[in-house]
């Protein structure tokens, strides 16, 4: 047989790449599992369970940011509906005492109601008034929330259409009706 230099030499090629990539791809998983918070009750992990808790760790951040962008929204949301209520007021004050004037706004969209109400600490009684009213003009409440901000809390209400919805009142029957519980305070 005879001796064939660029066949030895392919092959020698091939070995040093094959080596670079896995030195590289080493490399790559030792930085991902440097990002990663550390589960304490293990010393060695494994590479696909490295691979997994990476994994894992990236749907809790995504998570974990949809909540904060969730919030960043209600809060903007929060200072619009102030500004927009403090310029129909303008001169009055958003305070009665030492108890924060409520607020309701609520929007259409689509076949879904949402109501935002803004009250002081003193006025938690609103919120079951605004899920009765809701209700009763033929809203199902698919969720409500609320947040405390300092001395103001942010009710905010969806609901869908249920069966017994009557369209010719629809949503400007709820406004009505919310107002007048709200303002008529």
């Amino acid at each position: 047989m005879a001796y064939n230099p660029s066949s030895s030499s392919s092959r020698i090629d091939r070995r040093t790449i094959e080596k670079n990539r896995r030195i590289h791809m080493k490399d790559l998983y030792f930085k991902l599992h440097s990002l990663v918070p550390l589960d304490s009750s293990r010393d060695m992990v494994s590479l696909p369970d490295q691979l997994q808790e990476a994994t894992n760790y990236i749907k809790k951040l995504q998570i974990k940011l949809e909540k904060m962008k969730e919030e960043k929204d209600n809060l903007i949301r929060i200072k619009n509906l102030e500004i927009d209520h403090d310029k129909k007021i303008k001169t009055s004050s958003l305070m009665v005492g030492q108890q924060r004037t409520p607020h309701i706004d609520v929007h259409e969209i689509g076949s879904s109601l949402e109501a935002i109400l803004i009250t002081g600490v003193d006025f938690q009684f609103l919120f079951s008034k605004t899920i009765r009213v809701i209700h009763e003009e033929g809203f199902d409440v698919v969720n409500a929330s609320f947040s405390i901000i300092n001395d103001i809390v942010v009710h905010t209400i969806h609901a869908q259409i249920g069966e017994t919805y009557a369209s010719e009142n629809g949503v400007s029957n709820i406004i009505e009706k919310l107002n007048n519980i709200v303002y008529g305070i």
